[in-house]
């Protein structure tokens, strides 16, 4: 809703650069796929990582979470 709203501020006070940025909006949304891959990547292999340095102390009874 918020965004909504800002958009609707723009488009009242510039609506060149509101349109503009209603058009390239898609075209931004795309290109910025493989870096959130790229992050969904790098979160599982740090979880992995984690898991391994947890896992003796799992193993040996430690504290849990």
């Amino acid at each position: 809703m918020a965004k909504f709203l800002l958009f609707c501020i723009l488009l009242v006070l510039c609506w060149p650069v509101a349109l503009l940025a209603l058009l390239l909006y898609p075209l931004i949304w795309l290109l910025l796929i493989p870096f959130r891959l790229l992050g969904f990547a790098v979160g599982g292999v740090l979880a992995l990582i984690q898991a391994l340095f947890y896992l003796p102390a799992r193993v040996l009874g430690g504290p849990g979470r």
